[in-house]
């Protein structure tokens, strides 16, 4: 997540090396100069075609509501300072459950800390043994994430597809008029389907923006638009990304994260199992994620929410 002010001028290798260790340097200065050196083999390595590539990528502010590739160096980047950057590896649970969706049409649903909640899942991923999971990685993500040079560079790790807020969820840069969001919705909803029909796994963090006190918001509804009968859902439950990278914050911080897999279904199984009732079936997945976490991050999904109590049935159903 390299510096703006940097990066706007050029993004040749000197000041693409100045800008990440700029970012990093405040958390990481006991070991800057492993990172430096990581970073300049791997540009190095990539040569000036790729840098340029990079560059013109980063320029490019997603004026449409559609899919946009990742970028080779920006994820080789990301991936080689994983280890000198995260600096405690993460707890990562239920690996076991990634096998039964290699090479499947998956829909991951997930909860929302950070701008980084992606990056950590594609990391983990990659080394916990699901590369083919990683590789296929697209990430539904909003206008916020385009409208910064720091995000855009953190979000060429892996496919995304812009989607609009709605007007309830949105601010600043993001805000739409209902129509705008409508028209804009159906068209991002086309391409995930056109993406999980190519082979793509598709990220949803299902809340739809950031969770600014850690704990789980109602998921939307029309997330399970995404759902389609014949794809596998996998629950993920985040924890400790809101510390190393908080809302509003400009660095990153080195803590203990949590990634916890769920155990896949296959759509179909919870569509019918709640009636195909957009609410009872993210509730069902709000359930699942929750307990996925632990208990200080369930929010609206806490085991004594009295409301949830048809969610947990389906969930009793479906996931037994």
């Amino acid at each position: 997540m390299p510096n703006e002010r940097v990066l706007q001028t050029e993004c040749g290798r000197g000041p693409l090396v100045e800008a990440i260790t700029m970012f990093l340097a405040r958390e990481h200065a006991a070991n800057m100069g492993q990172i430096r050196q990581r970073l300049e083999r791997t540009l190095d390595e990539a040569g000036p075609e790729a840098m340029a590539a990079l560059s013109a990528r980063l320029a490019n502010t997603a004026d449409d509501w559609n899919y946009y590739p990742r970028d080779p160096l920006a994820r080789r980047i990301h991936h080689d300072l994983a280890a000198p950057v995260l600096q405690q590896e993460p707890l990562v649970r239920g690996v076991e459950h990634l096998e039964a969706v290699a090479g499947e049409p998956v829909v991951i649903i997930a909860n929302h800390l950070s701008y980084s909640d992606a990056n950590v899942i594609d990391v983990v991923l990659q080394r916990y043994g699901a590369a083919d999971l990683a590789n296929r990685l697209t990430v539904i993500a909003g206008p916020k994430v385009y409208s910064s040079l720091r995000r855009r560079f953190s979000s060429l790790c892996f496919g995304t597809i812009k989607v609009p807020q709605s007007t309830t969820r949105s601010s600043g840069e993001a805000v739409m008029t209902a129509r705008e969001v409508a028209r804009a919705a159906r068209q991002a909803l086309q391409v995930a389907h056109d993406r999980l029909h190519a082979g793509e796994a598709l990220l949803v963090f299902a809340e739809g923006n950031r969770s600014r006190t850690g704990q789980l918001q109602p998921l939307l509804p029309g997330v399970a638009r995404y759902f389609n009968p014949d794809v596998w859902l996998l629950p993920v439950g985040i924890a400790g990304t809101e510390k190393l990278f908080p809302v509003e914050a400009d660095t990153l911080h080195s803590v203990r994260l949590l990634v916890h897999f769920g155990r896949p279904i296959l759509a179909r199984t919870l569509i019918e199992r709640a009636h195909r009732e957009r609410r009872l079936i993210v509730d069902a997945l709000g359930v699942v994620i929750g307990r996925l976490l632990p208990e200080s991050y369930h929010g609206a999904y806490a085991e004594d929410v009295a409301p949830l109590e048809r969610a947990r049935r389906v969930v009793r159903d479906v996931w037994r």
